[in-house]
């Protein structure tokens, strides 16, 4: 049975999406907030490469290509703003002035908890661009001189956390804006935010995949000013 999920091509992506149909079945039956699709997903995944011990290169064979839609899928982010547009033009100040305010609040805390446990800078840089998405939080953080499997592992855990939670913490906070919420959504937990976000409505779809955008921008000017103050 391991040599034949080892030698195919198709394992990947078969574990990818049986792994995540059966998240969707387990959060429909139970309706628990801790069976996140992606976090039970991610945990099935890592279930069977470790029971099988299946090397991640084999594995990866087959899932990379499900990671090619990536690329694509964030372009198509750019829809759900274009009909928001008008929200857009009308909000302008107030919604760059809070993604500016997100992001030095993302950098701020990172540095104030480095301080707390006394890390040292590589790990302190690992860490600033854990709310942006993946290809960019590696970037920052090899230019930074971070640990960017540290940083991977940092950014997959904020978007579950933010995936899981962040609908319980705007209603906790009482934030009942709709563009609000977007904008928390996507500036602190990337696309897996902006995935709650389209759950919530599309205004909180839109201003969540703009905040995607601009925060990752925004993080890589960040991020190399607040590296120089550990």
């Amino acid at each position: 049975m391991r040599e034949v999920l080892l030698n195919s091509v198709f394992f990947g992506v078969f574990l990818c999406l049986a792994a995540f149909q059966i998240s969707l079945m387990l959060k429909k039956r139970f309706k628990f907030a801790i069976l996140n699709p992606l976090l039970i997903s991610n945990l099935l995944v890592i279930g069977v490469l470790l029971v099988f011990d299946i090397p991640y290169e084999n594995f990866n064979n087959g899932a990379k290509y499900i990671s090619f839609f990536l690329t694509p899928l964030t372009i198509c982010l750019a829809v759900p703003l274009y009909e928001q547009l008008n929200l857009l033009k009308n909000n302008l100040k107030a919604i760059f002035a809070g993604l500016i305010g997100g992001v030095i609040g993302g950098l701020a805390s990172i540095y104030i908890l480095a301080l707390i446990f006394g890390l040292n800078h590589e790990f302190f840089v690992t860490l600033l661009p854990k709310s942006v998405t993946a290809p960019i939080g590696m970037g920052v953080s090899e230019k930074l001189g971070g640990v960017v499997t540290i940083t991977v592992a940092s950014i997959i855990i904020t978007g579950i956390f933010g995936n899981m939670c962040g609908a319980f913490f705007l209603k906790l906070f009482r934030v009942k804006n709709s563009v609000a919420k977007g904008l928390a959504l996507g500036a602190a937990s990337h696309a897996m935010g902006v995935a709650r976000a389209i759950e919530m409505g599309s205004i909180e779809g839109a201003m969540a995949s703009l905040a995607l955008a601009v925060t990752g921008l925004l993080t890589v000017v960040g991020a190399s000013i607040f590296a120089m103050f550990l």
